[in-house]
């Protein structure tokens, strides 16, 4: 029998007991009561989550991967932030990949049991070829699910970094994780529904995570998204507005450099504020290792 009465994730929140009883307003102002503590509560973990970054910067620069798992809702938080590096910085679908006990079928629909199956987590990284390159983090509001701890169990045998992200203290998976983050939001707004505060929690944690390390590794310039990916008209026009701010050109002449750089926003800036041809600007951040400022 699990125990669930230790987590504070699972305690009841003793300024809503009369939740059914509140007009909306009053349940809109609760609720956005409690969410504001959130920030709050991260802020004082900064110090847990800066190593993982840094962790993760090393991995990336050593051909490693970031892998994220979970279950639930932890785990679809990790495969939400994995998606939508690949448009924001310009990576590969396997450089930051998200997994979620079950698969993919449970991002969407509960799978029963696959949570509570350590095998399944080791398998999972197992499939996917782990090295002592990659960068494991699992997360797990509950702070003992495991199938996370079957995965971070087995990383660490492999030699891979692993950091772990919970809602409670003293978690059973900050036990197997070289990096434990544990951001105790408290009691839910609704008992049990760690979709919320410890929900919004995670993501603003896996948010630092991967945008924090994708500038580590040279896909910002200055707070620009020097690396996106124009797969749709949005985009095409969000990447030469992101030229014509770091290079102070017109339009037109984003445009142009756009078009001749292969569609290219990082090779577009370089060609323009050096005033080199598309050859010449990737010779350049080739030595500069990806980073813009290194080429000016």
């Amino acid at each position: 029998m699990i125990n669930l009465g230790n987590l504070i994730t699972e305690k009841r929140n003793q300024a809503t007991m009369n939740l059914d009883e509140l007009s909306i307003s009053e349940a809109l102002q609760l609720m956005n009561q409690e969410d504001q503590k959130v920030a709050k509560i991260v802020e004082q973990k900064l110090s847990t989550i800066e190593p993982v970054v840094k962790a993760t910067i090393e991995a990336f620069n050593q051909g490693g991967r970031l892998i994220y798992l979970g279950a639930g809702t932890s785990g679809r938080l990790g495969v939400l932030d994995a998606a939508e590096c690949v448009p924001t910085f310009g990576v590969s679908s396997d450089m930051v990949i998200g997994l979620i006990a079950g698969g993919e079928q449970a991002m969407t629909v509960a799978v029963e049991g696959a949570e509570d199956s350590q095998e399944l987590g080791r398998q999972d990284l197992i499939d996917l070829q782990l090295s002592n390159k990659d960068m494991v983090i699992g997360i797990a509001a509950s702070g003992r699910t495991p199938y996370v701890i079957g995965a971070l169990t087995y990383a660490q045998e492999v030699g891979a970094s692993t950091a772990s992200l919970s809602c409670n203290g003293n978690a059973a998976i900050s036990k197997h994780a070289k990096y434990p983050i544990e951001i105790e939001v408290g009691p839910e707004f609704l008992t049990g529904s760690t979709r919320l505060k410890s929900g919004t929690a995670q993501k603003l944690v896996l948010n630092m995570i991967s945008t924090l390390s994708m500038i580590g590794i040279g896909k910002v310039y200055k707070n620009l998204m020097v690396d996106v990916k124009a797969t749709n008209e949005k985009l095409v026009e969000r990447s030469k507005r992101i030229i014509m701010e770091a290079t102070e050109c017109t339009y037109e002449a984003a445009t142009q450099a756009f078009e001749a750089s292969g569609k290219n926003v990082k090779l577009s800036i370089v060609m323009i504020l050096t005033g080199c041809s598309k050859e010449e600007a990737q010779e350049k951040l080739v030595q500069g290792k990806g980073f813009i400022k290194n080429t000016l």
